[in-house]
């Protein structure tokens, strides 16, 4: 599954859909852009393939920003059924994947 661009308009009803992971991010942040790869590769792993990712510019969209308390970018946060699952502010990709497995 591709990597889908959320916005505060739809993102509450982009979370809903069964299993989410977020990821976070701003234009300037230079580890944002160095895990970009990794996210997309990972949206396309057979492992992953019943979750949902979603990319937030952080910057952009306060309410969604809210929603997982973000302090910190690149930031990652897991949703199931609109829930907050998990939080967590990684470049590893070991860690990030440890979120995924979670959920």
């Amino acid at each position: 599954m591709s990597v889908i661009t959320s916005e505060d308009a739809k993102f509450a009803s982009d979370i809903q859909s069964g299993k989410v992971v977020v990821k976070y991010y701003a234009d300037w942040c230079g580890s944002c852009k160095l895990f970009a790869p990794k996210f997309r590769r990972l949206s396309d792993d057979e492992r992953f393939k019943d979750i949902v990712f979603l990319d937030v510019n952080a910057e952009h969209n306060p309410t969604a920003r809210k929603m997982a308390n973000v302090d910190t970018l690149p930031f990652f946060a897991t949703f199931k059924d609109g829930v907050l699952v998990e939080t967590k502010s990684t470049t590893k990709e070991d860690m990030f994947v440890q979120m995924l497995e979670t959920l």
